[in-house]
């Protein structure tokens, strides 16, 4: 007699009737969580908590990248009472953060915990007596040892993060990052705000340097919910946009990195290229940054001919002056010297802290939603994939330097496929959205830093009741902490621009 499996399966951008999400014991729910991330290709996507009328029930959705399928399940804890639950960190470390998360919000505690601390000191935590001024920064007593902190105000432009550097003399033995200083309580905003436009337009400003990705994983999310099915072309428009997204992205930081090396010349260049890359999208869409861009079942702004012909144009130049320079820069002895087993994080710490995108990609890690969860015109075009081995700063800046240079050729590819906007779908107009009542949804999108998750849960009025984001900064400041170790301090500026994680994504 077979029996039941104790998890439902679904694609990625996949709906399920909420009476159809099965609900475990903890036993059981520790012991389907420890076998599925034992078996090869599989990872933790969203494990999170959310408020029942009595209970607070903790959803777990594990991706199966060779069969690209998420298994989805839960289980109940009391809401009413102090909830102690066996730690799954301890054997499964990348759930660590997970872990942290829920009970930061809802006050359980995950016994044996290996770093028990706060994530970001949300709004809505448990505990509001947890401040972030007394925060539990890791300490070593030494009379050699010293610490220098950095921030969460900074001398430039940028946003507010603490960094707290342990040292022995200028080696750091220990870098612990805090970014909890602007908690906008983004997922409550999308049960609040009550119109699809403002929602929209709240999706495209989670992490502003990617607008493009998370507002898809949004416009996707509400399509399935909705029963919506868009047109081969209207996905293949928001592709192609992704992807100039992520060209103009890691053009801006091949172009940062050179910054903090002083080679002038190489970030002029790459400055220069990402320009005319983010004025086309404006002319597109009226905006840089690709806002206004996708909507739900359609778009304002339809690709047509001229465009396309604008576009080939475009990457012909950009490629053109992009290939020399790139050569020249990873030929010099002197960016070698700089990047070159400097900030090296290997494949099996990678694996440990749950590292995703393109931090992952830069240590032998295939992390790539585009293969292993196909979206939008992925499910019919496949982009050319690429892994290094190295996990150091010149492997992340390599790695975008080869995904510039195969997005180019996509995006080309795709501009020469897609015909003249005869028919272009129009968005949804707000009364005609209806979404499936008391149904859970989730939807991978990979942005340029990695694997951006939405999960969303309505009520039986078909309302939105829960809203869940998952920005890939989540998984990777981590490894940005583990690449200053037995370095000098003087070597973070250079790490932390070849990573450029997001502050606001962490800090929702």
């Amino acid at each position: 007699m077979n029996m039941p499996q104790p998890y439902a399966t679904l694609p990625n951008q996949g709906t399920l009737p909420l009476k159809e999400l099965p609900v475990l014991s903890y036993s059981e729910f520790f012991q389907t969580v420890s076998h599925l991330l034992g078996l090869e290709g599989h990872h933790c996507v969203a494990c999170y908590g959310h408020r029942t009328l009595e209970n607070i029930q903790i959803i777990c959705c594990i991706a199966d990248d060779l069969h690209h399928t998420i298994k989805v399940f839960s289980c109940l804890a009391e809401g009413n009472r102090l909830v102690r639950l066996a730690s799954l960190a301890k054997t499964h470390f990348p759930m660590h953060l997970f872990e942290r998360e829920i009970a930061e919000n809802f006050g359980i505690e995950f016994m044996y915990h290996p770093w028990p601390k706060p994530v970001r000191y949300a709004w809505n935590r448990a505990d509001k007596t947890q401040v972030i001024n007394n925060y539990p920064f890791y300490r070593i007593d030494g009379n050699e040892l010293h610490e220098v902190g950095v921030g969460p105000i900074h001398a430039g432009v940028i946003e507010p993060g603490h960094f707290r550097f342990l040292c022995n003399g200028e080696t750091v033995l220990h870098l612990e990052i805090q970014l909890g200083w602007q908690h906008r309580g983004v997922e409550a905003l999308f049960l609040e705000m009550p119109s699809l436009l403002q929602r929209t337009i709240l999706s495209e400003s989670i992490a502003g340097d990617t607008a493009v990705g998370h507002s898809l994983a949004f416009v996707n999310l509400m399509e399935s919910l909705g029963n919506i099915t868009v047109p081969e072309e209207l996905e293949l428009e928001r592709t192609m946009a992704l992807e100039l997204e992520r060209i103009a992205m890691h053009l801006g930081d091949l172009g940062n990195v050179n910054i903090g090396m002083a080679y002038q010349l190489a970030s002029s260049v790459f400055g220069t290229l990402r320009t005319p890359l983010i004025n086309y999208t404006q002319t597109w869409c009226g905006n840089r940054f690709g806002k206004g861009l996708n909507r739900v079942g359609g778009t304002h702004y339809p690709f047509n001919e001229e465009l396309a012909k604008k576009l080939v144009t475009l990457l012909d130049k950009v490629e053109e002056s992009f290939s020399p320079m790139s050569e020249r820069l990873f030929s010099l002895p002197s960016f070698l010297m700089r990047a070159e087993t400097i900030g090296r994080v290997t494949e099996k710490q990678m694996r440990l802290i749950g590292a995703v995108g393109m931090t992952a990609r830069a240590a032998g890690i295939p992390s790539d939603i585009r293969q292993s969860h196909p979206f939008a015109a992925y499910k019919r075009y496949e982009i050319d994939h690429q892994t290094l081995e190295q996990g150091d700063v010149w492997a992340r800046m390599m790695l975008r330097s080869l995904e510039v240079k195969d997005s180019i050729r996509f995006v080309r590819e795709l501009a020469q496929r897609s015909g003249p906007a005869t028919n272009p779908s129009s968005p949804i107009k707000e009364m005609d959205l209806k979404l499936m009542p008391d149904t859970f949804c989730i939807s991978l999108v990979e942005g340029w830093r990695g694997e951006i998750c939405h999960c969303a849960i309505t009520n039986d009025r078909g309302e939105l009741a829960h809203y869940k984001i998952k920005d890939p900064s989540f998984h990777n400041w981590m490894a940005l902490a583990l690449s200053l170790r037995d370095l000098e301090i003087s070597d973070f500026p250079i790490n932390n621009k070849s990573y450029n994680l997001s502050y606001c994504g962490f800090d929702l």
